[in-house]
Formats: structure tokens, sequence, C-alpha cells
């Protein structure tokens, strides 16, 4: 996604390079792609998927299924307000990522903190 943004910022910059009133309002759209771009994502591969199959891509490969308490798969809602969560500790500059994903290893249930926010499990399939 990062190599796709910047070919796009270069051609951006190429327009805008050339004088053309085209280029000209084309910074504001640049500033704002990444992070719509990055929302996109996380819908696609944190949300859907893990309402429709348990796994995001990552954790398809990883082998890996997120659950409810009850052992179903969440749903869209709960999956969207999961990355949300896991969004909102990222303002929290260098602590609140890095906590998110430390946060298992003391854990008694071992789950991340995006994880406890919605009683989500990730297990490790057979």
């Amino acid at each position: 996604m990062g190599i796709l943004y910047w070919l796009v910022v270069g051609l951006f910059a190429m327009m805008a390079g050339l004088g053309s009133s085209v280029g000209g309002g084309m910074c504001c759209v640049m500033i704002l792609l990444f992070p719509i771009s990055t929302l996109l994502v996380g819908l696609f591969n944190s949300v859907y998927l893990v309402s429709q199959r348990g796994a995001s891509i990552g954790q398809g490969v990883m082998n890996l299924k997120v659950v409810d308490i009850n052992g179903n798969l969440l749903s869209m809602g709960t999956a969207f307000i999961r990355l949300i969560a896991r969004v909102a500790l990222g303002f929290v500059p260098m602590v609140g990522p890095l906590l998110d994903l430390l946060w298992p290893l003391w854990d008694e249930k071992r789950q991340t903190l995006h994880d406890k926010a919605v009683g989500s499990f990730v297990l490790k399939l057979q």
C-alpha cells in the first residue's frame, strides 16, 4: 500500500509541476489519501474478512481464528468496534500500539487490549 501511495504522490507531483490547474488542489487530496486507504483496507481486512471467515489475511496465513466468547465468528459490528479500538490505541504515540501488542504476554486470557474491548479471542487452529 505504501508503494502505491508513493506512486500516486509522484503522479500528482508531476501534474502540479506541469502547472496545470488540475494539480493545484491535489495536495489536499494527497494528505487524505493514506488515512482513507488505510481505513478502507482495514475495513476489508479486519472487519469484512474477520466477520466472514474468522481471520484477516495475515491471521489466515498464520492459521489463527478470531472468535467471541461462545466460539462464534464476530459480527461485522463487533469486528468494526475491534478495529476502532486498535486505531484509537494508535493515537497514543508509541505507548498505545506497543502496550496493545505486548498485553497478551501478561494477560491471563492472552488477549490484546482491542480484543478485550469487544470480548474476542484469537485461537490457534490445528
